[in-house]
């Protein structure tokens, strides 16, 4: 019998859940069983904040150190917390169908957050969620806040907070049970979320057994996989760290590719954004789940190579429009 695929896994109860998510799938496309080896991440135990941790990749050096140790065969990301910049030796060898990429806020009247009163004390750690809440709604009172999901909700239950902003894939995730909280979801058209939010990333060494990585890439969605890319191909391009304040949505329709991006100023005050449709191919819809095209994919010129150069296309337009004036570069996303 075979050993069983070792799984690098953040411990937060999110982390784990979509963790054994992935693993069950694994264990279908493969006939192996997975266990999941949890691993502490600099996120973890570094309690500063979002903006001042930048992106280094705080929530994803501790797991593809692990990886490169041969102390896990696979990792499973929050691709919204993965570098741009892909290290030697890995490769990210699917990605699962995304989720609601939306964000979410969540109060206890149902009270919108652009309606807030003055003074309102909203919690997000998020540079981008907090530029778009203050665009919206200058007079709110930001408090920067870590911690998983279920002690961000609490305070907002026992009335420390007013509101909080989270991921909705997040909240679907781990069953959707708000406590009583109201929810007001914002439209990805106002409110871009952060490059590949909703969406996973399995990630293994480009050395591992052929066969480990088939069952890996069994669960690749090339719709997803074409919409992240250009989402954070902007990213990258811009040259802006994870937690920059840069919002993009990517989706796919009847052969085209509609990428919205935009860059705020910190306090929200100023926005530069671009909106572009491009086509991949005539009818195009991407593959289903399981085509195993994985990392493959991005090499064959195709409808993820035009999503590259999409995104290219549209950090270009942000530039030449005062974009870094706005966005902290960073170099090591």
């Amino acid at each position: 019998m075979s050993a069983p695929l070792r799984l690098g896994t953040r411990r937060s109860t999110l982390a784990m859940t979509q963790s054994q998510m992935v693993a069950d799938a694994v264990s279908a496309a493969s006939g192996r069983s997975v266990e999941l080896v949890p691993i502490v991440s600099e996120g973890d135990v570094n309690r500063a904040s979002l903006s001042q941790l930048g992106g280094r990749g705080v929530f994803a050096n501790g797991l593809r150190e692990a990886l490169a140790a041969d102390r896990c065969d696979f990792l499973v990301h929050s691709l919204k917390d993965l570098p741009t910049q892909q290290p030697d030796g890995l490769v990210i060898a699917a990605t699962p169908p995304r989720e609601d990429a939306r964000d979410v806020v969540f109060t206890r009247e149902g009270v919108a957050l652009g309606s807030l009163a003055p003074g309102s004390r909203v919690g997000t750690g998020s540079p981008r969620r907090i530029a778009q809440a203050l665009r919206h709604n200058p007079r709110l009172d930001i408090r920067d806040i870590r911690g998983n999901v279920d002690s961000r909700l609490a305070r907002v239950r026992e009335g420390e907070l007013d509101a909080v902003i989270l991921a909705a894939a997040g909240i679907s995730r781990l069953g959707g049970d708000l406590g009583g909280l109201l929810a007001e979801e914002l439209g990805l058209a106002e409110w871009p979320t952060a490059p590949g939010q909703g969406a996973l990333a399995v990630e293994t060494r480009d050395d591992i057994d052929p066969d480990i990585y088939a069952a890996l890439a069994e669960l690749d969605d090339e719709r997803t996989r074409v919409a992240i890319t250009a989402e954070r191909t902007v990213l990258s391009a811009l040259d802006a760290g994870c937690s920059a304040p840069v919002g993009t949505h990517a989706s796919l329709a009847e052969g085209d590719l509609r990428l919205r991006a935009v860059v705020y100023a910190l306090d929200g005050t100023q926005r530069i954004g671009i909106d572009r449709t491009v086509r991949l191919e005539p009818g195009y819809g991407g593959d289903t789940t399981g085509s195993g095209n994985g990392a493959d994919a991005a090499d064959d010129g195709g409808p993820i190579a035009r999503a590259t150069r999409a995104g290219q296309e549209a950090a270009r337009r942000l530039l030449e429009r005062g974009a870094a004036d706005l966005v902290p570069r960073e170099s090591t996303t």
